[in-house]
C-alpha cells in the first residue's frame, strides 16, 4: 500500500489553497475591482451628486480600493513560488509521480492524466515566470504588457483544470482507484500517485 506522505499533501493543499486566493484577486481585479470599473462608480456618484473631482484623484481613490487586495495577490503569489519550487524538488526528489504522457506503454487514460498534469506544471511556470516579471519589471514595457497578457490568462486555464481535477477524482472514486480522496486529506490511499 503506497500512501500520500505528508509533504506530498501539505504541499498540495498549499498549491491549491494559494492558487484559489491568486484567482480570485486576479479575477475581482480584472473585472469586477478594476481601476476602470471602480472609477466608474465614483464619476457615476459624483455626477449624481453634482460634484466633480479631477480624474487623477478618482484613479487614486480605486487604487487605493485595489491595492489592498492586491496585496493579497502578491504575498501569496511568493507563497505559491515557495511551495511550487518545493513540489518540483519533491517530484524530482522522489521520482515524477504521475504518469509519462510521452511513454509508448502508457495507457490512453494514464497519457491523458500525465499530459494534463505536465501542462499544469508548465502553465504554472509561465504564471510564475510572467508574475515575476511584472511585479520586478524584469523587461522593457513591451515584453511586460505582453507579460501581463499572458499572466491574465490563467483566469481561464485554472478553472478548466480545476474541472478536469475533479472530474478525474470523481471518475477514480467510481472506478479502481477509491479512495484518493481520504488519501490526499489523511494519507492512506492505496496506489496512489503523487
Amino acid at each position: 500500500m503506497r500512501k500520500f506522505t505528508q509533504l506530498h499533501r501539505i504541499l498540495h493543499w498549499i498549491i491549491a489553497a494559494a492558487m484559489f486566493v491568486l484567482f480570485m484577486t486576479g479575477f475581482l481585479r480584472m473585472f469586477w475591482m478594476s481601476k476602470k470599473t471602480i472609477s466608474t462608480a465614483v464619476n457615476s456618484e459624483l455626477n449624481a451628486q453634482q460634484l466633480q473631482l479631477p480624474q487623477e484623484s478618482v484613479l487614486m481613490i480605486a487604487k487605493n480600493i485595489i491595492n489592498p487586495m492586491f496585496e493579497w495577490h502578491i504575498n501569496f503569489a511568493y507563497v505559491l513560488v515557495g511551495a511550487y519550487v518545493l513540489r518540483l524538488l519533491y517530484m524530482f526528489w522522489k521520482g515524477i509521480r504521475f504518469p509519462n504522457p510521452f511513454s509508448p506503454n502508457t495507457d490512453f487514460k494514464d497519457k491523458l492524466q500525465g499530459m494534463i498534469y505536465l501542462l499544469f506544471y508548465i502553465f504554472l511556470a509561465i504564471q510564475v515566470l510572467t508574475g515575476m516579471s511584472l511585479q520586478y519589471e524584469l523587461a522593457n514595457e513591451e515584453t511586460l504588457e505582453t507579460a501581463e497578457k499572458i499572466h491574465k490568462f490563467a483566469v481561464y486555464w485554472l478553472p478548466v483544470f480545476v474541472m478536469l481535477h475533479f472530474s478525474g477524482i470523481v471518475y477514480g472514486e467510481l472506478s479502481n482507484k477509491k479512495g484518493i480522496v481520504s488519501g490526499m486529506i489523511g494519507g492512506d490511499q492505496k496506489n496512489a500517485r503523487s
